[in-house]
């Protein structure tokens, strides 16, 4: 008989753990879910035939195993007569708008990545860039303002860099910093960024500076498949046709095929451990049913202070007690289907309905609580059930429990749909209709209690056949790939036999996977 290696989370790094194993064949994958679907964030929801992607997942990496590992999955689509672009050093010709699908539907389209920030009711490029819309829309004195404050920051930085704004400060000076960082930062995290660990600036914008914006702006090159581009500078992405959902529903398939298996409203309540190895999980069924469950590995994507929060005997008291109050940022979408924006100049709008071209738009305005809209049209066409309509997200960063996460959901959509017309981009008749989706734990954040993370992660990390993997298994910012990458490594060690986890805790720190390549590291 085959040893079982349990998975706690069908999210995009338990189902590439459990795909892996499938394709070795050695081991035996169950995979436990807690609700009726694959995908955790990365999943596709559906209202009324229009699909909405939770917070917006761009599929590039710069980890050449993702790439060809995703487009095994979902291969591109396309017209070979249409846009070149360089994929791995291989010219491919693929339509950047609507792909042909194949029979099946199974396919991944190259879009165009637009991303803008809203600020002072103007459209400004994201990453801010030099032209004449910025110069324009900032003003000289405030131009002045940010150049001075630069080669300030530049001649005489931050020595003892500790939070995110000491990070911030030095990368762009005080003046940038607060025009276009703090504000969208505090609203995303709910906290001063003087109080969050410059931990996090460090992952999420490695690399990117004002130099390397420049010259980003004079050398634009496509970047759906060019693993030497920074990712918070890429064209163009490629894309499920049907959104996130669609490729780790395809994932989840394969995996029952091959004889893995996925048990879905399974909540794994805790795990039973002795002589430092995880003996049996508790599990509870959707009909309520308490069962315990033997494997002989054991792959976690569960949120930390849950997963030892249940581990039975209790951790020491120490670890306990940090777990338990590691913070999480909540989020909220609130999808609204308009049939028309309102005209802006500055908006490059070419539809009849006023459509923009973006992916989404970071709204950097103080008077409104939203932080993100999204406009689902643009990340594909597919997703939208009328293209003569707008279908948008608006995206709103909470706690479980306050004002907004316990609003009913009819008064947040009039909620939503007023703060858009507050900024001048809708009229609140033209909104057709409305939903929210609301996703606990989508943040793990940095600040409180993570500064003693590392006490939590060295208990956890004893355990011998317990592997911690994903977002927020790890309590880590990861990206999709990201995730799936230490899915990838947690498999290769189980069956290599070692218990070394180094190497999964190294992705997103150190890496060559995700920010930059080895290669511009080095300054080659």
């Amino acid at each position: 008989m085959k040893p079982v290696v349990a998975i706690i989370g069908a999210g995009p790094a338990g189902l590439t753990a459990a795909l892996e194993l499938v394709r070795d064949g050695r081991m035996t994958p169950i995979v436990f879910e807690a609700s009726d679907q694959v995908g955790g964030i990365s999943r596709t929801v559906e209202y009324q035939g229009n699909r909405m992607d939770i917070g917006g997942h761009r599929f590039f990496s710069k980890s050449d195993w993702v790439m060809n590992w995703w487009r095994d999955i979902l291969p591109i689509a396309g017209d070979e007569s249409a846009v070149e672009i360089v994929y791995h050093g291989q010219r491919r010709s693929v339509d950047t708008d609507r792909a042909t699908p194949a029979d099946d539907g199974l396919t991944m389209l190259v879009r165009k990545r637009v991303s803008r920030i809203y600020f002072l009711r103007k459209y400004f490029d994201y990453p801010i860039t030099l032209n004449r819309t910025t110069l324009t829309n900032l003003g000289a004195v405030r131009l002045l303002r940010i150049g001075l404050s630069y080669l300030r920051a530049t001649c005489f930085p931050r020595r003892n860099v500790r939070s995110l704004e000491d990070f911030l400060v030095n990368r762009f000076g005080t003046e940038l910093y607060r025009t276009f960082f703090k504000d969208y930062t505090e609203k995303v995290w709910g906290v001063p960024c003087s109080r969050i660990s410059a931990e996090w600036g460090a992952q999420r914008i490695k690399g990117l500076s004002v130099i390397e914006a420049i010259k980003h702006a004079l050398r634009k090159r496509d970047a759906a498949g060019d693993t030497t581009t920074r990712t918070s500078l890429i064209d163009r992405f490629l894309y499920p046709r049907l959104g996130p959902g669609q490729l780790w529903q395809e994932v989840a398939r394969r995996v029952s095929e091959g004889g893995g298996e996925i048990r879905f409203d399974c909540q794994v309540e805790g795990l039973e451990h002795h002589a430092g190895k995880v003996t049996a999980m508790r599990v509870r069924g959707a009909a309520g049913q308490r069962q315990e469950v033997a494997a002989d590995y054991v792959i976690s994507t569960m949120a930390v202070k849950d997963l030892v929060s249940g581990m039975q005997p209790p951790a020491p008291s120490e670890v306990r007690e940090i777990a338990s109050a590691l913070p999480y940022r909540d989020f909220l979408t609130v999808g609204l289907l308009v049939s028309r924006m309102r005209a802006n100049p500055q908006a490059l709008s070419d539809r009849a309905n006023n459509m923009p071209p973006d992916n989404w738009i970071y709204i950097q305005e103080r008077d409104v609580r939203v932080g993100r809209l999204q406009i689902f049209n643009n990340w594909s066409p597919h997703l939208v059930a009328r293209e003569d309509l707008i279908w948008l997200g608006l995206e709103y960063f909470c706690q479980q429990d306050d004002d907004l996460w316990t609003l009913p959901d009819a008064r947040m959509i009039d909620f939503a749909a007023g703060e858009l017309e507050k900024l001048d981009m809708i009229d609140r008749a033209d909104v057709l209709d409305g939903t929210v989706v609301r996703v606990p734990k989508t943040y793990p954040a940095y600040f409180g209690a993570y500064a003693d993370f590392p006490i939590v992660r060295e208990w956890l990390d004893k355990v011998e056949n317990l592997y911690l993997v994903g977002r927020n298994g790890m309590h880590r910012y990861n990206n999709q790939d990201h995730s799936m990458l230490t899915a990838k490594l947690a498999v290769e060690a189980i069956l290599d036999g070692k218990v070394d986890r180094a190497a999964i805790w190294a992705v997103n720190i150190d890496d060559d996977y995700h920010e930059e390549t080895k290669q511009a590291a080095d300054g080659l």
